[in-house]
């Protein structure tokens, strides 16, 4: 779904004890709103979004490398994931929706596939490993788009099981964290707008199942956002992006893998876009009014930072570092205090 914002970047560290943190901010001169982010590792993270932006950082999110992809100065590359410093793949919002990898840190791209049907939509892309892949979108007739890798992105096809979903019922790709591959066979993908849900496959996306949380949902901006798993615990975020104020029904973890859920007991200040488990009781949640902390897995939540315009969060799939993505091409740091 066409949700457009725009960036700042903030690196999180030591945040297991943290208490409190503090902002420092760095300027990048960049006219993008970034939308995808993959952080690999405390050293090595990469953005992606409007105007074919693309950026590097081999520092931990210190400085970075801002590069537009040839030929697609005007594409929206909101679904991103790296696996090194040198390789990364990237996916436009839109049609025709293309998928794009680099093998030399971003200094070219090569396409890999392409969807030109009108209703072609990218909203997030994970790996299992370096090798096996899922990529999701809005659905085509009815079906969901999603394909799989099992080369490291470099060729997709369709999965022909993928879930038929209801009439009004798609995704966001606000933060490309709309899916997540867990373990070595399971992935879950959320859904929202008329109907919101949370779709789980057991088998690499061969057989789906569903499960329909009491989130906000009815209206085509309203539904899931966001999610963040870990173990058996599970936070979900969203709400309405035309009524980012509203904190009913748009916030809810589940500490069973999703057989119950519950409201927070004080939950975060509105409208969210992204949440990350940033270790196994600190959680992160951010949207453009704000960002929020939790401490406890989820169920209570407090201000981080009263600046607006952030959209998405990523924690480094191998290390301690977390970015968090905002407005106007900003970089941040936020530190211990």
């Amino acid at each position: 779904m066409r949700i457009l914002f725009s960036i700042t970047i903030v690196l999180l560290v030591h945040f297991a004890c943290a208490q409190s943190f503090e902002l420092k901010n760095i300027t990048t001169n960049v006219n993008s709103s970034f939308r995808g982010m993959s952080v690999v590792d405390n050293l090595v993270a990469w953005v992606s979004g409007s105007h074919g932006w693309i950026g590097l950082s081999t520092d931990g999110g210190k400085t970075w490398t801002f590069t537009q992809v040839k030929g697609f100065e005007n594409a929206d590359f909101r679904s991103l994931y790296a696996f090194d410093d040198q390789r990364a793949i990237i996916a436009n919002a839109g049609a025709p929706a293309n998928i794009l990898v680099t093998s030399d840190g971003g200094k070219s791209w090569e396409v890999v596939y392409t969807n030109t049907h009108e209703a072609a939509f990218f909203d997030g892309i994970d790996f299992w490993n370096d090798q096996d892949g899922l990529i999701y979108g809005d659905p085509i007739q009815g079906q969901m788009l999603l394909l799989k890798t099992n080369d490291g992105g470099n060729h997709w096809e369709s999965l022909p099981n993928a879930p038929f979903l209801k009439s009004g019922e798609a995704s966001f790709a606000a933060s490309g964290t709309g899916i997540r591959c867990i373990g070595k066979n399971k992935a879950m993908i959320v859904t929202g707008g008329v109907a919101s849900r949370l779709w789980t496959t057991e088998d690499r996306g061969n057989t789906w199942t569903s499960i329909t949380p009491p989130i906000l949902q009815g209206e085509p901006t309203t539904g899931i956002y966001s999610f963040s798993i870990l173990d058996s615990s599970i936070v979900l975020v969203g709400g309405d992006y035309t009524r980012p104020n509203l904190t009913t029904q748009h916030h809810l973890y589940s500490t069973d893998s999703g057989a119950s859920w519950k409201t927070p007991n004080q939950p975060s200040r509105g409208y969210r876009e992204c949440v990350e488990f940033l270790d196994r009781i600190t959680v992160i949640a951010t949207g453009p009014t704000g960002t929020d902390i939790s401490t406890d897995g989820g169920k209570t939540w407090s201000s981080l930072s009263d600046e607006t315009g952030y959209h998405v969060l990523r924690k480094a799939r191998n290390g301690a570092v977390a970015l968090i993505a905002g407005s106007k091409g900003t970089i941040s740091i936020i530190l211990e205090k």
